[in-house]
């Protein structure tokens, strides 16, 4: 047996001294403990099976000794059995454990053992009872086995539902309420049937059940469970069951905002149509429309995009998120919508309101106007005495941040629009280099108004070569400060797409900026939302979408 796939005897004392401990789980104590460790004993049997299915069964037992009166312990454990698929598993090992041709009487011995334990395990799965005098009950009702213990099950579950709900209604009555040990006792029987279909609304109304207690009377393993559950689509549930449970529970809130980052980072989406799809899914911007929420997500944001240095990906996502949550917020009736002040409760509000404009809300000859007007606002902002550390200075630039689909359209208006330029590439400056430490800000200036003036000579010409751009090109390639060279690509790739002359070399032209400059993945987020805002839009000549798509499609290819 290969060592990389070897399951260590520690693992099987561990486990077993557990099952030894939890008999059959009759206990509330020994019931929570089983439930604590329900995820972890999954993935250990998950390993045991991987390893068996590549051993001899006598080898097998030679070398895991303890296999056989552990695997028998958590076969009777009804805890253990109902939990996802350790039926399935525990079958799967025993199995594995079987001698398809038993040489001596241990053998076979163990065989009929095995044989014993996948009947048991069988007849539970079809919830079938091997007492004669409860079959020949549920025969003469006129049931199947079968079709009893799910008739069982469904009537447990509108039981418990009614009690709570009843209990909902007569709140006011304390005498009447569900003790938050009762609440607390449901919830923890729920845990291993989390996945069952007919468990689903006693999950919803555990979920939205408010019985006034002070502290949360449903048990962290269960809100656990339901979360996870959730996250890997194992269960559905209605979107105010999902928010009352990221409202209960910070932790599963902070999962399921990781989760999603995880999601969308780890494969490499073509469209922000497919990162809003995903995005939208994970119920977190409809979530978000409570404050509470939005705040804590918002504070997840931050710590990753610090963790990550700012990579284009997690700034794309957070940008898409931002635009989904404010979609959810106006679609909010006027009776349960919060003042956008409480989502931002610490920044100047004017720039806020600002910021929240869509720019489709305005005439594109205002565009311009606009992000002025956000300029000065930023610019005060920053070079105001108030502004004391390096911390009140990230708060102003992940505002702006949040929102940068303006700050693509400052880049497209400088060259698309008669504009007075200071104030938009002050303000791209400021994206780019938030911090002035060592002027760095102002050479950033200086450096991009001078490939910004080349660029406009060149923007009216209907015929260019990639030697007419090699100057400016020169200058990103050679610039010392990382942030001048991510303004400047930000600029130069706009001229591409928006120039007379240059559709013609674009392709070349981005292809030989991306390898000297290794910017592929921030050309491509780049491309990625002008593309997903002309396709909002509509306006965009077909020539400008067309070359869109032919960068994006090479781009890809050499992610």
């Amino acid at each position: 047996m290969a060592q990389d796939t070897a399951v260590p005897k520690l693992d099987f004392v561990y486990w077993l001294d557990k099952a030894i401990k939890w008999g059959q789980s009759t206990t509330p104590e020994s019931q929570k403990d089983v439930c604590l460790h329900l995820p972890q004993l999954q993935e250990f049997l998950h390993q045991v099976y991987e390893t068996l299915k590549h051993t001899d069964s006598i080898v097998a037992i030679q070398q895991f000794p303890l296999i056989g009166q552990l695997l028998g312990r958590l076969c009777w454990n009804p805890f253990v059995m109902g939990y996802d698929e350790s039926q399935k598993t525990l079958m799967c090992c025993l199995y594995c454990l079987y001698s398809s041709e038993p040489q001596n009487p241990v053998e076979l011995k163990a065989n009929s053992w095995i044989r014993s334990l996948l009947c048991h395990l069988l007849s539970s799965s079809k919830w079938e009872s091997n007492e004669a005098e409860t079959s020949t009950f549920i025969s003469t009702l006129g049931y199947t086995s079968a079709d009893y213990y799910c008739h069982l099950v469904k009537n447990m579950v509108f039981s418990l539902v009614a009690e709570l709900r009843e209990n909902q209604v007569n709140g006011l009555n304390m005498q009447g309420r569900v003790s938050g040990s009762r609440e607390n006792a449901v919830s923890l029987f729920c845990v291993p049937l989390i996945t069952l279909p007919d468990l689903t609304p006693l999950l919803e109304t555990l979920l939205l059940y408010q019985g006034g207690a002070p502290k949360e009377s449903l048990s962290s393993e269960f809100l656990e469970a339901v979360n996870d559950a959730f996250l890997k689509k194992k269960i559905s549930l209605p979107e105010s069951a999902v928010f009352s449970l990221w409202l209960r529970h910070l932790p599963s809130l902070e999962k399921a905002t990781l989760h999603l980052l995880d999601q969308l980072i780890s494969i490499q989406l073509n469209s922000l149509e497919e990162v809003a799809c995903v995005i939208k899914d994970s119920l977190l911007p409809q979530a978000a429309s409570h404050p509470a929420v939005f705040r804590i997500v918002n504070e997840i944001f931050k710590n990753v995009l610090l963790e990550t240095g700012g990579t284009p990906e997690v700034l794309t996502i957070i940008q898409v998120f931002t635009q989904l949550f404010l979609q959810c917020h106006q679609n909010e009736t006027k009776q349960h919508k919060f003042p956008l002040k409480a989502y931002f409760p610490y920044h100047h509000q004017p720039l806020v309101t600002a910021l929240l404009r869509h720019p489709f809300e305005l005439p594109t000859t205002h565009w311009s106007q606009h992000l002025k007007h956000i300029s000065d606002m930023i610019k005060a902002l920053v070079e105001s005495t108030n502004i004391s550390s390096l911390a009140d200075l990230f708060e102003i630039w992940f505002l702006v941040a949040r929102f940068g689909e303006w700050l693509d359209i400052a880049a497209e208006q400088l060259l698309k629009a008669p504009v007075e330029p200071d104030a938009l590439l002050w303000l791209l400056a400021f994206y780019y280099c938030p911090q002035n430490e060592n002027q760095q800000r102002t050479q950033t200036m200086v450096e991009a108004q001078a490939v910004y003036n080349r660029l406009m000579v060149l923007f009216s010409c209907t015929a260019l070569s990639i030697k007419d751009l090699e100057a400016a090109v020169h200058v990103v390639t050679n610039a010392e400060q990382s942030h001048t060279q991510h303004l400047i690509t930000h600029l130069l790739t706009n001229f591409l797409l928006f120039s007379s002359g240059g559709h013609m070399i674009a392709q070349e032209f981005i292809y030989h900026i991306t390898e000297a400059t290794d910017t592929n993945k921030e050309v491509r987020s780049l491309l990625i939302r002008t593309a997903y805002r002309i396709n909002l839009n509509g306006e965009e000549n077909q020539r400008t979408v067309k070359l869109l798509n032919e960068l994006l499609q090479k781009l890809t290819l050499k992610v």
